[in-house]
């Protein structure tokens, strides 16, 4: 199965992250695909699911959840930690669904990790698990000085 590509390499794991969201809000399987590495490993955990392997499978996966429309999910508080070749996002995402109540908010706490490539910055993990509203409120650990 050929797989879509993004047309210049992308300077960040920022730029795919954002992608990466915006196709989940349209509901684009092919940009959503483009973002991920070709690397036969990467996997995909969605929120009570299993670990998903493979291009193809998280294609699937996405393709089931796109068959319900596309994702309202919005990054928030990410937290970032990045070397040359690797980044790691810590994401708390806003779900907005529309219900017969109205639209209601759920949160969803994910992992994406990224790496360079040739072709510039790719996703190779997205693992989410569900959340709760306390997930806005962060527990940070004071910084701490050694003497």
């Amino acid at each position: 199965m050929a797989r879509p590509k993004v047309s210049a390499p992308l300077a960040s794991p920022d730029d795919i992250e954002q992608q990466f969201y915006e196709a989940l809000q349209r509901g684009d399987i092919e940009r959503l695909m483009a973002v991920w590495s070709d690397d036969e490993e990467i996997s995909c955990v969605h929120p009570g699911g299993p670990r998903v392997v493979g291009a193809g499978a998280i294609r699937s996966a996405f393709e089931s959840i796109f068959a319900n429309g596309a994702v309202n999910a919005h990054p928030e508080k990410v937290r970032r930690l990045q070397t040359l070749g690797c980044a790691v996002h810590s994401v708390l995402e806003q779900i907005r669904i529309m219900t017969p109540e109205g639209p209601k908010t759920a949160w969803v706490v994910a992992t994406n990790v990224y790496l360079k490539t040739a072709q510039g910055w790719r996703l190779v993990s997205h693992h989410a698990s569900p959340g709760s509203p306390r997930e806005v409120q962060e527990i940070v650990e004071a910084a701490s000085t050694l003497h």
